[in-house]
């Protein structure tokens, strides 16, 4: 998360966020860089609108996120109840012995 903060911080400061630089923010807080993380970062952000990104992953309503994975929830609860009602030709016939007994 440390390496993401740091691109964000180069950014908001204007700043290029290239492999060296991102080596210096971590290292002012601290962290030991690893120069494949670091590496990894910056070639995945080379040609992204970090300003796009950070607006459209900070435009979703938290309280929708919820009611996203409500759908879900309801999908393996029939799937639970389907698989319940399945009951095997041996099991039925058993019952139905057990009737005319």
């Amino acid at each position: 998360m440390e390496y993401v903060y740091s691109a964000m911080l180069l950014h908001s400061v204007g700043k290029e966020i290239t492999e060296d630089s991102v080596e210096k923010v971590l290292k002012a807080a601290g962290v030991k860089p690893d120069p494949t993380r670091v590496k990894a970062l910056t070639a995945s952000l080379e040609g992204v609108d970090i300003e796009e990104a950070m607006s459209t992953a900070f435009s979703v309503p938290a309280a929708a996120a919820p009611e996203a994975a409500a759908p879900e929830k309801e999908e393996k609860k029939k799937e639970k109840k389907e698989e319940k009602k399945e009951v095997s030709e041996e099991e039925a016939a058993a019952g139905l012995g057990a009737l005319f007994g």
